[in-house]
């Protein structure tokens, strides 16, 4: 049976273990959460269970489910804000390029980092609502705000910097670390207000978004890529496609003016989009007839 993708998405914590003595900080999040909600199963117990008359025990029994939930993600959240406070204070998060090897000491420490978030972000996201997301974003220092929709992508969990108004389609993989062969890249990604990110769209460490940008869908950017403010992007690597016109001034109103010939507009748009891809696919192609025209000659002399 096929899962949904808002169910596969999520914040991006790695699954790579340098040390796997990391484990002893997971479990003792997965320990130390859990407890406070059997001593509120045991009160509620207590209070309510009755063999002559167990109805209200069973007819409360929710209330107390979703009250449980909570306790489990905001101790979790606590007590991993708690050791982030104390590992950060040994040894500060940077950006750079690091040797992916346990002997150096950054990549390490993101490691453990990962290990640390992973149990309370599990947690928050199988919230059906977003806003526990942003709380854990929030608490582990990713700038962001409760306007923004992050809840159907991938989203790395350290030097990631949202504006406000962003929606993230679904499957989209937002990232501040890459592994590049035995090399750890890690770079601030910064997306500015008013940002549309398409569904399967992955965008690299050290990207800069600006203000109302669109990038279509399946589109990627470049490692340090700058997306200009107020364009759409399409493509891997991302190129400028049109101006977007959709944050103008008065545009709801020229839209509203138009709504009975919509799907004339969207043919219009649709064939236009078509009718560049074709011309970059065909350019591409003559590109590549022309250096295989010119290895053939190389080889005849």
């Amino acid at each position: 049976m096929s899962i949904p993708t808002s169910l596969l998405g999520g914040p991006f914590n790695s699954l790579i273990l340098v040390k796997k003595r990391y484990l002893i900080a997971y479990i003792f999040l997965i320990w130390i959460s859990i407890m406070p909600c059997v001593f509120e199963f045991w009160f509620y117990w207590q209070i309510f269970w009755d063999n002559e008359r167990p109805i209200f025990f069973f007819i409360y029994l929710p209330f107390l489910v979703l009250i449980m939930y909570f306790t489990i993600v905001f101790t979790s959240l606590l007590f991993a804000k708690v050791l982030m406070v104390i590992i950060n204070a040994v040894h500060k998060p940077r950006e750079g390029v690091f040797l992916r090897h346990p002997s150096d000491k950054d990549y390490r420490y993101w490691s453990l980092r990962n290990v640390i978030k992973r149990w309370p972000f599990w947690l928050s996201h199988r919230f059906p609502f977003p806003f526990l997301d942003n709380i854990c974003f929030k608490a582990f220092g990713v700038k962001t705000k409760f306007s923004n929709s992050l809840f159907e992508g991938w989203v790395d969990t350290e030097f990631v910097e949202f504006g406000k108004n962003i929606a993230v389609g679904q499957a989209a993989i937002i990232q501040s670390t890459l592994i590049v062969g035995n090399l750890l890249i890690v770079k601030k990604t910064i997306i500015d207000d008013n940002v549309r990110i398409g569904a399967h769209c992955i965008i690299m460490p050290g990207t800069h978004i600006g203000k109302n940008c669109i990038l279509n869908t399946w589109s990627a950017t470049m490692v340090g890529q700058e997306l200009e403010e107020g364009w759409i992007y399409i493509g891997g690597p991302a190129q400028k496609f049109k101006k977007n016109r959709f944050f103008e001034d008065g545009i709801i109103d020229e839209i509203a003016d138009s709504i009975e010939n919509l799907d004339e507009l969207t043919k219009r748009y649709d064939s236009q989009y078509v009718k560049s891809k074709r011309k970059a696919e065909y350019v591409s192609s003559q590109d590549e007839k022309s250096i295989n025209k010119e290895k053939k000659e190389k080889k005849k002399n």
